[in-house]
């Protein structure tokens, strides 16, 4: 439900031997919000991501997702202590992402990713890009290509419906032209759309975007922040981005949660954030006393 908590962060800290990359980060996100993961480079952000969609295991921390409702955290005690990495409650669910593997995280508690750097199949079409993304769920209603060879009615409906929803996807990013071109030969700011519909044809219940704005013009920018609320308000998808682009964090997030050397310095909405002295000297590069000079200043003139 929307405003209810979806995604716990609770003291994640993520070692590389000596170097701490995250250190005891703690912060959550709300279902139908757009919350977004800010800070200079080298801050963590995308060691956050990794742990978060289960492509590192954290050093310490828990990351706890509710399905049906923030009522799910209920039981994030009981999952814990029992070391499951899911546990149903009620019509509901608490997954433990930090005990997943990055496929499980997909598959079972619905979280999709994009990169900073685009991972299409640049050698297929766009439309097999959308296709591809619904490997898992074809190949289930094949009974793993059995089903599919005979033909039976329960795969050929779900083929279709997949096509359906590929089709959908294109019309919406406005590729449907371009449905059968290598996606490699697509503009870079289309490619970046395709991306998006791409994890979004997984039907995710949050959507992690890497830096979905960087090397897009003004106008492709814009057409990046129409699409992101559409996604939030039409599909209900809640999202969690790292961005740069500042533009883009401000116009469009609902959070924002901003991380300097691993360590959250700041958390709240966009113009919390945007006028918080610790942002502005961590942006600047300034040092702590004269962050602490600011911060007096500023204290002075309320």
């Amino acid at each position: 439900m929307r405003g209810e908590t979806l995604l716990r962060v609770e003291h994640l800290t993520m070692r590389f031997g000596g170097l701490v990359a995250v250190n005891d980060l703690s912060f959550t996100a709300k279902a139908g919000d757009i919350t977004a993961l800010i800070g200079p480079n080298g801050a963590g952000k995308t060691t956050v991501f990794n742990c978060i969609t289960g492509f590192y295991k954290p050093s310490e921390g828990r990351v706890a997702l509710a399905h049906g409702g923030e009522a799910a955290f209920a039981a994030i005690e009981e999952a814990t202590e029992k070391g499951a990495r899911t546990l149903s409650v009620g019509d509901g669910a608490i997954h433990l992402l930090e005990r997943m593997p990055d496929y499980i995280v997909t598959q079972h508690a619905r979280v999709a990713r994009t990169f900073q750097n685009i991972r299409l199949f640049s050698g297929m079409t766009v439309l097999e890009n959308l296709l591809v993304a619904q490997h898992n769920p074809l190949m289930l209603a094949s009974g793993y290509s059995v089903l599919g060879i005979l033909g039976l009615s329960s795969y050929t409906t779900r083929q279709r419906e997949a096509v359906e929803l590929a089709k959908a996807w294109l019309e919406r990013i406005g590729l449907t032209e371009r449905a059968d071109d290598p996606a490699g030969d697509l503009p870079y700011g289309a490619q970046r759309r395709l991306e998006i519909a791409r994890a979004m044809c997984t039907k995710p219940i949050l959507l992690c975007l890497d830096e979905p704005a960087a090397g897009l013009n003004p106008r492709e920018s814009l057409e990046l922040n129409t699409l992101l609320r559409d996604i939030r308000d039409r599909d209900e998808t809640s999202l969690l981005l790292i961005e740069h682009d500042m533009t883009v964090v401000m116009e469009i997030s609902d959070h924002v949660v901003v991380l300097d050397y691993g360590v959250k310095i700041a958390d709240g909405s966009p113009e919390q954030v945007k006028n918080d002295p610790k942002v502005i000297g961590a942006y600047l590069g300034v040092e702590d006393e004269e962050v602490a000079a600011v911060e007096a200043e500023v204290e002075g003139r309320a």
